[in-house]
């Protein structure tokens, strides 16, 4: 695969693929991002379940302490005074027929969906189109609740979810390169522990096969999960 040369420089400056500590890595992960934007500072875990069996499922949210950094664009699909309580909350959008609307014709200006659960037997038939794009709300993931101001105001704070894909593997935005490094080392931190309390009972061998943390356009930097076991258990 052809890369740059800044990437190549980058990947030079982080040497050896040992996994790290979390405090190296995230320090190398901030030395080494070199695009010209506050780049985004990602987590990535290969965990040893089988997605295809509906018990080796890993999936739920958590709620970064220091947030993700990105302002997220909240649609409340509700009627009613949970309209009013969306909007105090912060939503960007609130409505009902109108925005559904708008999704069937395609509309994208939207990085999550709240709704009441009055409104999923219209929210089902855009499944196909919703789901794709991870905007489909859940009551696991806390998108399809009565408490809409609650749900609102979480999301803009940082809560984020993850979700295992069909290779076992969750990737998750924990910050910006421009956080401290005590705030993205809270926010891994509390990813981790969130990744390692839904462990499924059925999953065998090794939980975490690999931890790694990049910037968006730069190198991975492997991470020691016996260190980050270690931090969350000090």
């Amino acid at each position: 695969m052809k890369v740059g040369k800044k990437y190549k420089e980058a990947r030079e400056k982080i040497g050896a693929r040992e996994p790290h500590d979390l405090d190296t890595a995230i320090s190398k992960v901030k030395e080494n991002a070199y695009a010209g934007f506050d780049e985004t500072v990602e987590m990535a875990v290969r965990l040893g379940v089988n997605p295809k069996h509906a018990d080796q499922m890993v999936r739920g949210t958590v709620a970064l302490p220091n947030g993700t950094g990105r302002t997220v664009r909240v649609l409340a699909i509700t009627k009613g005074e949970k309209e009013q309580e969306a909007r105090d909350a912060g939503a960007d959008y609130v409505g009902s027929d109108e925005y559904l609307e708008k999704l069937k014709a395609g509309w994208t200006e939207v990085d999550t969906i709240v709704a009441t659960p009055d409104m999923m037997s219209k929210l089902g038939p855009l499944g196909k189109i919703l789901g794709p794009r991870g905007l489909m709300p859940n009551p696991k993931a806390g998108t399809v609740t009565m408490d809409v101001g609650r749900a609102v105001k979480e999301i803009k704070a940082g809560k984020i979810e993850y979700r295992v894909d069909k290779t076992g593997n969750v990737a998750v935005p924990v910050g910006k390169v421009s956080f401290s490094e005590e705030a993205l080392a809270q926010n891994v931190l509390a990813f981790m522990d969130a990744i390692i309390k839904a462990k499924p009972a059925t999953a065998k061998g090794t939980y975490l096969k690999n931890v790694s943390i990049c910037s968006t356009m730069g190198v991975g930097v492997k991470l020691s999960a016996q260190n980050l076991i270690a931090r969350l258990k000090s």
